[in-house]
C-alpha cells in the first residue's frame, strides 16, 4: 500500500488533469481552418436557398428560409460564465427567445447556464464539442464531436437537440465541396444544419452601432442573426442587445427560435434512463476535475509563492546568523570549560560503536563518556567494555527504547550539561567543545549541531547531502534567527540538565523524541540555538527502502509531536510565541508542502506535453534556479564542495516523489490511527570523521569502524524495533 496508494491518487490526478485539458480545448483540440474550395458538387438549390439545410429525408436536400418579420437571434461558442448571463437577461428584459449554440467544452463546465437557457424557453444547438472544423475530420471523429456534445446537454439539461452549426460555417452561399459533404452526413444523422443569414461581426468588436447596423435585415426579410455570448469581451454585444431588440420589435420584428420560426415540433427531447445518467456523471465529472485541480492549481501557486519567500527568509536570515557568529568578538558569554556528559544510546551497533567512542575520546573538550546499551543482541556493550577506555561507562538496560534509554543516562551523568549522539555518529575532536559554548548563554536550554553525512559519493548520499546542507542545516540558521528551531537533532545536540529536569526529561510520547524534546524547550521559554562549528558524521541510508523506512518515522514522528504540542497555539508567553510561529512553519514547510510536491512535476509534465511548453519550461527552471542559489550558498556557509549540486536537478525531480510517498503514508497512518514500528537500518561502518586515524578492519571490537544513521535533524531512535502506537 505504501506504493500503491500514492500511485493511484497520482494517476486520478493527473486523470483529473487530462479531463480538465479535455474540456478546456488544451488536448485532442484540431484549430485548423480550412480555406474555401470549389463549390461545383454542391447543388444550386442548396447554394441559393435558405440558412437552414434540412438532409435527413432519403430524398433530395432541401433548404429552408425564415418567414418575414421574424429575426432568429443566435448565439455561438458559450455558455460563458461571464458575458452568456448578461445576453439571457437582456432576452428576458425584452421577452424575446433565440437559439444558443453551445460547444461541449463550455457546457460541461457550466451546465447551470445551459439548463438556464432551456428553463427560460430558449433553443439550443450543437457547435461540436471542441469547435474543430469538421471538413479536416474523419467520420468517427464528427461522431465523438456530436456524441461528447450531446452528453454535455444531456448532463447539464435532461435534454439532446437535433440542431446544429458547424464551427467557422457562414451564409448557404459558402457552402463548398469540403464542407457539403459534412452537411449531408450530419443529416443522415439526423441533424438539422443551422447556417446564418446576417453576421452581426460582433467577434470583431467593431463598437455597437456597427453591431446594430449589421445585424439589421433588409426591409422585412426574416433572418438567422448570428452572434456570440463568448470567446472574448462581449461587452459590446450585450450593449447592442438594448438597441436593437427594441428597435426591431418597434420595425415589427419578432424574436423567435427557430422551430418556432419554422413552424416546426421543437428540436428538444427529453433524455431518460442509462443516457440521462450517463450525461450527469459526465458534468459530474467534469465540475468535480475543474474544482480539484483548480484548488491545487491554487493552492500550488500559494505553497510556490510561500516556499520563494521561505527561500528569501533563508538566505537573509542565514546570511544574519553567519554574520554574527563569526564576528572576531562573538561570544555567547563566559567560556563554558566545565566537563560534560556524553550520552551514547545504542541497539545493535556493532560496526560502529567503537568508532563513535574513539571519536569522543579524541575530543579537546573534557567529558565523560556514558555508553547506554539498549538490550543489544550482537555484543555492542561487550565491544565497548573490551576497550577498556578511561571516563567510558556502559550502563545495561532491557529493550526499553532510545527515549527510555536517553533519561537512564541522564539519570547516570555526572555533570550539568549533556550532550546527546547516536551508536553510529563520529564527532571531530572539536565538536563537543563547539557544542557546548552556547550554554554560557544561562538562556540557553539546548543546542542544535551540524550533522554532516559521510557517505556521499553515491547518487541517494548525494541527494542526501544536498537535502541536508541546504534543507536543514540552512534552515536551522533561520529558525535560530527566529527564535524557533523544532529540531534539535539525535546525532549531535547539547541539553542543560535543568531544562531537561523542567520538561520532564525525554519522552515516547512520538517517534520523534528530538522534535518533542525541542517544542517543549521552547514552551517552558529556553532559547534553542544552532552551533554551526559542532560537525557530526553520520552515514545516511543507501538504499531507497532503507530512506523510505527512516523518513517515514521522522515524517510520522514530526506530525505526533506537532499534534502534542498544539495548544502551543493559543497558550500566551514563550509557550505562544512558539506556537504562532514555530508550529506553522513546521506544519507548512514539513508536513503540507512536501505533501503537494509532485504536482510541481505532475504540471511540468502535462505542461511540455499539452502546453504552453514555453512559460511551463521557463517555470520550472526559474524555481529550480532559485533553489540552486540557495544550494550554493548553504553550501558556501558550510564550506562543502560545490561538485555535488550536479545532481540536484535530478534530486528534484526523483527524490520529492519518495518524500512524497513518505508523507502520505504518514498521513494515511495518522488518519487511519495505523500503528508504525521501528525499523533497524543497515550500517557498514564505513563513515569516519575527517582527520581520524580509521580503526582496524575485523570481526568483533575490532570491526567497529564507521557510523551509520542517516539521522541529519532528526533522532537516531532507528536503534529500537520496539512497536510504537
Amino acid at each position: 500500500m505504501r506504493y500503491l496508494l500514492p500511485s493511484l491518487i497520482l494517476v486520478a490526478l493527473l486523470a483529473m488533469l487530462m479531463l480538465r485539458g479535455y474540456v478546456h480545448s488544451e488536448i485532442l483540440a484540431d484549430h485548423r481552418v480550412r480555406p474555401p474550395a470549389a463549390t461545383d458538387q454542391v447543388p444550386d438549390r442548396i447554394l441559393d436557398g435558405g440558412p437552414v439545410i434540412d438532409a435527413r429525408a432519403a430524398t433530395p436536400a432541401k433548404s429552408l428560409d425564415i418567414p418575414d418579420r421574424r429575426l432568429v437571434l443566435t448565439f455561438d461558442d458559450g455558455p460563458d460564465p461571464e458575458w452568456t448571463p448578461k445576453v439571457l437577461d437582456k432576452l428576458k428584459k425584452y421577452d424575446a427567445h433565440g437559439v444558443f449554440f453551445v460547444t461541449g467544452t463550455m457546457a460541461s463546465r457550466y451546465p447551470a447556464l445551459v439548463k438556464r437557457m432551456v428553463d427560460e424557453g430558449h433553443e439550443v444547438g450543437l457547435h461540436t464539442f471542441n469547435h474543430p472544423d469538421l471538413s479536416y475530420q474523419t467520420s468517427s471523429r464528427i461522431d465523438w464531436e456530436l456524441s461528447q456534445n450531446q452528453l454535455a446537454l444531456a448532463g447539464a439539461a435532461d435534454i439532446r437537440t437535433s440542431l446544429f452549426r458547424p464551427p467557422y460555417s457562414s451564409f448557404a452561399d459558402a457552402m463548398d465541396n469540403k464542407s457539403w459533404p459534412v452537411a449531408r452526413y450530419l443529416g443522415g444523422l439526423g441533424y438539422i444544419t443551422v447556417l446564418d443569414t446576417i453576421d452581426s461581426e460582433d467577434w470583431k468588436r467593431p463598437g455597437v452601432a456597427a453591431i446594430v447596423e449589421r445585424a439589421t435585415p433588409k426591409g422585412d426579410q426574416g433572418s438567422i442573426v448570428l452572434m456570440h455570448d463568448s470567446g472574448g469581451d462581449r461587452s459590446q454585444t450585450v450593449a447592442a442587445l438594448d438597441r436593437y431588440l427594441p428597435e426591431m420589435r418597434a420595425k415589427g420584428f419578432t424574436f423567435t427560435n427557430l422551430t418556432e420560426a419554422l413552424g416546426a415540433p421543437s428540436a428538444h427531447t427529453r433524455v431518460t434512463g442509462p443516457e440521462l445518467w450517463k450525461g450527469k456523471a459526465w458534468v459530474g465529472a467534469v465540475t468535480l476535475s475543474d474544482n480539484i485541480t483548480g484548488v491545487l492549481v491554487v493552492g500550488l501557486s500559494v505553497i510556490g509563492v510561500l516556499v520563494l519567500v521561505r527561500f528569501g527568509l533563508m538566505l537573509v536570515l542565514s546570511f544574519a546568523h553567519a554574520r554574527k557568529v563569526r564576528r572576531r568578538d562573538f561570544r555567547w558569554g563566559e567560556a563554558v570549560t566545565e566537563p560534560v556528559t556524553v550520552l551514547v544510546p545504542a541497539y545493535n551497533e556493532r560496526e560502529c560503536i567503537t568508532n563513535t567512542v574513539r571519536s569522543l575520546m579524541d575530543s579537546d573538550h573534557p567529558i565523560e563518556i556514558v555508553v547506554i546499551d539498549d538490550g543489544s543482541t550482537d555484543g555492542t556493550a561487550d565491544i565497548v567494555d573490551a576497550l577498556r577506555l578511561p571516563n567510558v561507562r556502559v550502563v545495561r538496560q532491557e529493550n526499553q527504547g532510545k527515549p527510555a534509554a536517553l533519561n537512564n543516562g541522564i539519570a547516570h551523568a555526572r555533570h550539568d550539561i549533556v550532550v546527546m549522539m547516536d551508536g553510529d555518529t563520529v564527532f571531530e575532536r572539536s565538536t563537543v567543545r563547539e557544542l557546548v559554548q552556547p550554554f554560557g548563554d544561562p538562556r540557553v536550554g539546548a543546542v542544535a549541531g551540524n550533522a554532516k553525512v559521510g557517505n556521499r559519493d553515491r547518487l541517494i548520499g548525494s541527494w542526501q547531502h544536498i537535502e541536508y546542507v541546504m534543507g536543514f542545516n540552512l534552515d536551522r540558521r533561520m529558525y535560530d534567527v527566529l527564535r524557533c528551531m523544532p529540531t534539535i537533532p539525535g546525532a549531535v545536540g547539547a541539553f542543560r540538565r535543568q531544562a531537561l529536569e523542567r520538561v520532564g526529561g525525554m519522552s515516547d510520547d512520538t517517534l520523534a523524541e528530538d522534535t518533542d524534546i525541542t517544542m517543549a524547550m521552547h514552551r517552558d521559554g529556553w532559547h534553542v540555538v544552532y552551533a554551526e562549528r559542532a560537525r557530526a558524521w553520520t552515514e545516511a541510508p543507501e538504499s531507497v527502502r532503507q530512506l523510505w523506512s527512516q523518513r517515514y518515522r521522522w515524517s510520522y514522528g514530526t506530525m505526533q509531536a506537532i499534534w502534542k504540542h498544539r495548544r502551543a497555539l493559543v497558550e500566551r508567553g514563550p509557550s505562544g510565541r512558539f506556537g504562532r510561529v514555530g508550529l506553522p512553519l513546521v506544519s507548512l514547510f514539513m508536513v503540507l508542502a512536501p505533501l503537494l510536491a509532485p504536482l510541481i512535476d505532475v504540471f511540468l509534465l502535462y505542461g511540455l506535453v499539452f502546453g504552453p511548453t514555453q512559460k511551463t519550461i521557463v517555470a520550472w527552471f526559474g524555481v529550480l534556479l532559485v533553489q540552486a542559489v540557495c544550494a550554493a550558498y548553504a553550501f558556501r556557509l558550510d564550506r562543502e564542495r560545490m561538485r555535488h549540486l550536479i545532481s540536484l536537478p535530478l534530486q528534484q525531480i526523483l527524490y520529492r516523489q519518495l518524500m512524497y510517498v513518505v508523507l502520505l503514508q504518514s498521513w494515511i497512518t495518522a488518519l487511519t490511527g495505523g500503528r508504525l514500528r521501528w525499523q533497524k537500518l543497515r550500517r557498514t561502518g564505513v563513515v569516519e570523521a575527517p582527520g581520524s586515524i580509521p580503526a582496524p578492519r575485523g570481526r568483533g571490537a575490532d570491526a567497529s569502524a564507521g557510523v551509520g544513521a542517516g539521522v541529519g535533524p532528526r533522532t537516531g531512535a532507528d536503534t529500537d524495533r520496539r512497536p510504537v502506537a
